[in-house]
């Protein structure tokens, strides 16, 4: 049978390893966005590097700041979209 300090032993460490796991989950690191764009002009089209960019920051965070950096439209070079992704 445990007694009390077991028992809040046990508590203090099974909530120290799960702090310490949350800790390592929202730490910010550096997160590299690779964002290509694709060209159609009429029937061909062309597909080149269009900027990299390194966001510090968590996962999810640096995830969306890549997401924001996709589109797509027109110019005077035809339709274009662009994409964006985490490496």
């Amino acid at each position: 049978m445990l007694n009390l300090k077991d028992k809040t032993m046990k508590k203090l460490i099974i909530a120290s390893v799960a702090l310490f796991a949350l800790s390592l989950g929202s730490c910010k690191k550096n997160y590299d966005c690779n964002c290509t764009i694709t060209r159609t002009n009429g029937s061909s089209s062309l597909t080149t590097d269009d900027g990299n960019y390194t966001f510090k920051d968590t996962r999810v965070r640096a995830e969306k700041r890549c997401n924001d950096q996709e589109g797509s439209g027109s110019d005077a070079f035809g339709n274009y979209t662009r994409d964006c992704q985490i490496k």
